[in-house]
């Protein structure tokens, strides 16, 4: 039975709106088009003006209202505007957005650094110095490392600012998300009049079943689907034998999943509270609190000691996650100003959507097969467009894909929805070039899997033949490349040796048994790529995903003229992994995986020779478990010659270059 609750019916709808609810954020930025995004409450009015900063020269003006916009609620709308024109590259530039309330600066006075009138920028033709990083969990105990990110920039030259800021994946945790911070969605999706959508083949059939059911808070792993598993390999012989053995498993495999997200405006409200701090100052994030935590379900008609003891429980994890919470949402008006001067590309990886997105063959038919586990991801992926994937390559998305988003948005319902889903299924070109020196190519690790043939619960390859192809008609004959995959190409081998057991007893998804040596067909070809004679001299490669950062140089063995690869990891925005654990694998991997080690040679990487970077700090760890983002500065060549991390707390730790003899 589901209960009226107090906690749908908000009276946010009668607080006023600000016109800009998220943004600007500049995004993609060449010498012939500029890209700005927005999430607003009212359509949008108004110009864009670029100005010369040295003489204040008005160079283009652009009317705002020509932009793409799609309305995803009743008082909200995502625009992405692109000015196409000849824009001076290398030199400082200034903005200037009025929109019908007035300039974005009179709005929001705070996205403007010290001694500014307007945002500036500058369009890098030269990727020589990149700020990374992923992993950026709202509510892990750390500080937001893009905090330490924009005070940085705001004390530096604008000559001196980075060419881009690269985010490499999870910038949002669907799969682990705050009770507070859901309170919060749901407040933004009143306030917003987000769409509502209707479930087929689901424990709840819409919206406000969802919002209203028992399991809403801590409790949605609960409603998320099951499959059965087991028993595979005797069903032939012994039907009634594997039947016995076979036993439910959920399709989300995240261990903290009380909170996924499911529906699209769920999603896209969580994109809205982590890019801005203007939607946090019109919701009370204490309500339940201040209810005494009786959500539906949670009433004096369920007075038994286990309502009370997870009531309890509820309340401790509510209070632990929200101080974080809290200091997440103070940091917000400079990661919004951060991303409004420095342009921002990103790429998804599993937390955007769910975790261990597809990891396996046996995972995808699972959640592929499952129409309310296929809708979710779809929910997330829509999202994902929206709010990243867009504004990384405008071109990529032709008027067929715009079609197909219109015909939902004009008119949502499932039917519509649903088609929606199906085509970003089939969509192939998530991935994208930054034509900048040197070209940097940003990889689609999630969706063009090379799919095990062998076993179900096998890891796919992060790429498939066909996708790993195509990477390598883009290297061919370029002098250097800044390659960026969400996994490292070359990570810690104890850990993959890790992974690779776990996978030997069937457990692939207990240790995210991910990574580009899991599957032989991707680890060979992307080995071959590497050794052919016409791709770089100078390979750079930016990742994340593991939290904790780490630098290799890597080299061929038994090659005169070897290519330079270099590995360069940095994660976590603001995440971290286990210590105690990882100071035993860096231990361990010390130890067993040395340059000169014979274990390499049971490896895919035996014609590979890897050298492990020592941070500049006292003791003998090269894994640093610091939430963090990445620093790299590169010569003319496309070498390093910077490698370093910018903690959350400000302090920097660099990788200084090893003697690789």
């Amino acid at each position: 039975m589901t209960v009226e609750s107090p906690l749908t019916t908000s009276q946010a709808t009668s607080k006023p709106l600000p016109l800009v609810l998220a943004g600007p954020i500049l995004r993609k930025v060449t010498p012939r088009e500029l890209t700005l995004w927005f999430a607003v409450s009212r359509p949008l009015e108004g110009s864009f003006t670029l100005y010369q900063q040295t003489n204040q020269r008005e160079l283009f003006s652009g009317c705002l209202s020509q932009g793409k916009h799609i309305q995803i609620g009743v008082r909200a709308w995502v625009y992405q505007v692109t000015f196409s024109g000849e824009f001076p590259a290398d030199t400082p530039l200034e903005y200037q957005i009025e929109t019908q309330d007035g300039l974005i600066t009179e709005l929001m006075p705070d996205l403007l650094y010290e001694g500014e009138s307007r945002p500036a920028f500058i369009i890098r033709t030269q990727a020589d110095y990149v700020m990374h990083g992923s992993c950026r969990n709202p509510h892990y105990p750390s500080k937001d490392s893009l905090v330490a990110a924009d005070v940085k920039v705001a004390g530096q030259n604008i000559t001196d600012r980075p060419s881009l800021l690269m985010m490499s994946g999870d910038q949002i945790y669907a799969d682990h998300v705050a009770g507070s911070t859901l309170d919060s969605i749901h407040q933004v999706i009143d306030l917003l009049g987000l769409y509502d959508e209707d479930f087929d083949k689901a424990p709840v059939a819409n919206t406000k079943e969802l919002l209203n059911h028992v399991d809403n808070f801590y409790g949605r792993d609960k409603l998320l689907p099951q499959y059965l598993e087991g028993g595979e390999d005797i069903i032939e012989r012994f039907p009634s034998v594997a039947n016995w053995l076979r036993r439910k498993s959920p399709v989300f495999s995240s261990r903290e999943s009380g909170n996924h997200l499911i529906t699209l405006s769920e999603f896209n409200a969580m994109y809205l509270l982590v890019w801005s701090p203007e939607l946090w100052k019109l919701v009370d994030n204490s309500r339940l609190e201040k209810n005494r935590f009786q959500w539906p379900g949670n009433t004096l008609e369920s007075n038994t000691l286990e309502v009370n003891t997870l009531e309890a429980r509820w309340q401790t994890l509510w209070a632990d996650e929200k101080v974080q919470i809290d200091q997440f949402v103070e940091g917000l008006p400079q990661v919004r100003r951060l991303m409004a001067h420095i342009p921002t590309y990103m790429i998804f990886d599993d937390h955007d959507i769910t975790d261990d997105w597809n990891l396996t063959v046996g995972w995808e038919q699972a959640a592929y097969h499952n129409h309310f586990s296929r809708r979710i991801i779809g929910n997330g992926l829509i999202s994902y467009w929206l709010c990243q994937g867009w504004g990384n390559a405008p071109e990529n998305f032709d008027s067929i894909f715009h079609s197909h988003v219109d015909t939902y948005f004009n008119q949502p319902g499932s039917d519509s929805q649903d088609s929606l889903i199906d085509y970003l299924y089939r969509f192939e070109q998530w991935h994208y070039t930054i034509n900048t020196t040197p070209k940097m190519l940003v990889l689609d690790t999630r969706t063009r899997r090379w799919r095990s043939e062998s076993k179900m619960n096998k890891p796919s390859g992060l790429m498939d033949w066909e996708a790993l192809s195509e990477l390598q008609m883009s290297l061919m004959n370029e002098p250097a490349v800044i390659l960026v995959s969400a996994a490292p190409m070359f990570g810690v081998k104890f850990i993959e040796s890790l992974q690779r057991g776990m996978t030997w007893l069937g457990q692939p998804l207990l240790i995210d048994a991910e990574n580009w040596m899991a599957h032989p067909g991707s680890a060979n070809t992307l080995i071959s790529i590497f050794t052919h004679t016409k791709t770089p001299t100078n390979f750079v490669i930016l990742s994340g995903d593991v939290h904790y950062s780490f630098a290799y140089d890597v080299k061929l063995r038994f090659r005169n003229c070897s290519p330079n690869i270099y590995q360069i990891t940095s994660s976590g925005i603001k995440n971290e992994f286990p210590n105690a654990l990882l100071r035993v694998c860096d231990f361990m991997d010390r130890m067993l995986y040395s340059p000169r080690s014979p274990l390499n040679w049971l490896t895919k990487r035996k014609r590979l020779k890897i050298f492990k970077r020592d941070p500049d700090l006292p003791g003998n760890h090269r894994l640093i478990n610091r939430s963090a983002i990445g620093e790299v500065r590169l010569d003319s060549e496309g070498k390093p010659v910077d490698i370093a991390i910018l903690t959350a707390e400000g302090e920097r730790v660099s990788f200084p270059p090893i003697n690789a003899k």
